[in-house]
């Protein structure tokens, strides 16, 4: 048995024994699928984990860390004997679940099942789209593979489904999935719940697929996967494993994610000849890694350097374009490009959004995405055409009816360092939600584009109108909302996601046309809330999101024939402005008025935080005529001036 092999094993089954917590079934049974990826196949650096043009790993089955951290401790990632020892335990290297920039090595955060195969996916399609950009003959500056290894739960995921279908549409080379097949779940056998024919199935979707009968036949397994990266799809490798491979409970659901404790761990050293104390490996290993994982993915990228000032000399422009995507830096004067609408604009958010999206993605070569089959009416649409087999420099992904994953693979394309993006009616935000968290917790700039965004939606009612999600998402630790009120704060929402380093963004925008009523500026509208429109000696304020902040300032006028003085607030923001200091919140929202509503047509509690009196929505909506559902829930000047009066 390979001693390298059973180095990942045994110091996985330590961690997991010392931690006693942890899932030492894939530990066991899979540990020869890691090691042969990243000795033969992988090219990575840790002396630059980062490096642009490495090979990409998702651990999508993300509950095997103990077989992944004692890889990257042998691989030389930093990760130490005592990280090892420290599994699972508060602020330590070696958490649960993958993290993405916690632990170097770890290309994305993973866990939730069914999020790796869509984020690698998403990954290989911005390898795909910046290699059509960037190569030129001789000169492949682009270059590498996506690799994911999953189980069988990742494949009974509707998210992957959707993923898998999609990008074996697309002919998405340089992305291989590695599947764990043991036909044992958490629950039991594999067929209690599918029954599939995965060659099948996967080959119905346009995927190469192949087979390894036995996990520990190296041979056959390197094979399979020098075979899958010459083919021009994706492929799937099926590697029949054995769950807990090597203990006495071996083929049972019981070893997926119970320690199998240090008695059973040492007679198991015996059993597989591996003779060597706790939390340690012989140097046989040691050296087996430095040369051919480390000195091997060195000698990768000190190639690709060399190639890639060869290439600045030939090509100088497309290499600054390239070198400004490698270190995030984004070439573009925004007051150049956006135009300032005057007041009188008079149109509604999502087309608006459209045309600045257009106007963006003509200067930015890294901005990429599109909408879930609504483009027409999200104009949340990528340039150049559709991203197909035949135009890899498309850059409008025509994602179908599959939300969830759109979302999925916006965070592999952001990760590869791309501008991604996804477009989608708000109230389907419910379908793509766990990937909007993957993003926040990742701290990624995934920009999620959402419009008809209220139940101003009308005729199609309830399923449709949007109520709770802004609060959804605003509770979402780490995503910024915005929900602009006419044109130029939908330039501005833009913007401020383009500029967003480590935070996703998510933009609301209306179905209805919104006029421009006042003057703003990108300075406020950062801020997440500022006066829009103001009134001396103000006895009350109206607070006010998107569609609404233009209602407030009617109200205003109305408030004030009869004398009584408001201000008006536009909080574009809630996320941003709660953040601010205390000194600008109450330059904008001074404590002495406490006579002040907040309106907006979704769920009132979060507001409750700046008003003492809010109109909002707490039930679900109607089907009519945008206009009378809007009037219908109280949104007219005439009840909110009576509602302000009553307070």
């Amino acid at each position: 048995m390979n001693t390298s092999i059973n180095a990942i094993r045994f110091l996985g089954m330590d961690a997991i024994n010392k931690a006693n917590s942890g899932h030492p079934g894939i530990v066991l049974g899979a540990a020869p699928i890691i090691y042969s990826l990243y000795t033969k196949h992988m090219r990575v650096t840790p002396s630059n984990p980062l490096w642009f043009n490495r090979d990409r790993f998702i651990l999508a089955a993300g509950h095997a860390t103990g077989m992944l951290y004692p890889l990257l401790h042998l691989a030389g990632f930093g990760v130490e004997i005592q990280d090892l020892k420290e599994f699972r335990q508060l602020n330590s290297l070696t958490p649960g679940h993958p993290e993405y920039l916690h632990t170097k090595g770890i290309d994305a955060t993973s866990g939730p099942l069914g999020q790796g195969i869509p984020m690698a996916a998403g990954m290989a399609l911005a390898e795909n789209y910046l290699a059509a950009t960037f190569n030129k003959e001789g000169f492949n500056v682009i270059d590498h593979y996506t690799y994911t290894i999953c189980g069988d739960g990742d494949l009974q995921e509707g998210v992957t489904q959707e993923a898998m279908s999609l990008i074996g549409n697309l002919g998405l080379e340089k992305l291989i999935v590695l599947y764990d097949s043991n036909d044992i779940q958490l629950d039991g056998p594999l067929a209690w719940a599918n029954t599939e024919n995965v060659k099948e199935k996967y080959e119905s979707m346009n995927w190469d697929y192949s087979r390894v009968e036995d996990v520990n036949d190296l041979d056959e397994l390197n094979k399979a996967i020098e075979a899958a990266k010459l083919t021009n799809k994706p492929s799937i490798i099926e590697v029949k494993s054995i769950i807990g491979f090597g203990s006495k409970d071996a083929g049972k659901s019981s070893t997926h994610g119970s320690p199998i404790g240090k008695e059973e761990t040492d007679l198991m050293r015996k059993r597989m000849d591996y003779n060597y104390p706790e939390f340690s490996a012989p140097d046989e290993v040691y050296e087996d890694f430095f040369k051919n994982t480390i000195q091997r993915g060195e000698t990768a990228m000190n190639d690709w350097d060399n190639l890639f000032e060869d290439y600045k000399e030939k090509y100088p422009e497309l290499a600054q374009k390239l070198e400004n995507i490698i270190n995030g830096k984004l070439d573009i004067n925004y007051e150049e490009v956006l135009e300032t609408m005057p007041i009188g604009t008079n149109e509604a958010t999502r087309v608006t959004g459209g045309k600045v999206l257009t106007k963006l993605s003509e200067t930015l070569i890294e901005l990429i995405g599109g909408s879930a089959d609504l483009t027409k009416s999200t104009k949340a649409k990528g340039i150049n055409g559709d991203f197909t087999k035949d135009n890899r420099l498309g850059r409008n992904i025509s994602y179908g009816v599959r939300e969830h994953a759109m979302a999925a693979l916006v965070n592999g394309i952001t990760l590869h360092g791309l501008k991604g993006f996804s477009g989608a009616f708000f109230v389907f935000a419910d379908y793509l939600k766990p990937s909007v968290r993957m993003a926040a917790i990742m701290g990624l700039p995934s920009i999620y584009i959402f419009t008809h965004d209220s139940v101003a939606v009308g005729e199609d009612g309830p399923t449709h109108e949007p109520v709770e999600q802004l609060s959804m998402l605003r509770t979402t630790p780490n995503v910024n909302v915005l929900r602009p009120c006419d044109a130029n704060e939908t330039a501005f929402s833009y913007r401020f996601a383009l500029e967003a380093t480590s935070t996703p963004t998510v933009i609301t925008l209306s179905r209805q046309n919104l006029e421009v009523k006042k003057e703003t500026n990108y300075e406020d509208f950062i801020k997440g809330a500022y006066v829009i429109s103001d009134m001396k000696d103000f006895e009350g304020i109206l607070i006010a999101t998107g569609s609404e902040v233009g209602l407030a300032i009617d109200t205003q006028e109305l408030l004030a024939k009869e004398g009584i003085k408001v201000r008006v607030v536009s909080m574009p923001c809630m996320d941003v402005f709660k953040y601010t200091s205390k000194e600008y919140q109450e330059e904008v929202l001074p404590s002495k008025i406490t006579k002040r509503i907040a309106l907006e047509m979704g769920s009132p509690d979060l507001w409750y935080r700046f008003a003492n009196t809010v109109v909002g929505i707490d039930r679900f909506g109607v089907s009519a005529p945008g206009g009378v559902a809007i009037k219908y829930f109280g949104f007219t000047k005439e009840n909110i001036a009576k509602v302000y009066k009553n307070i």
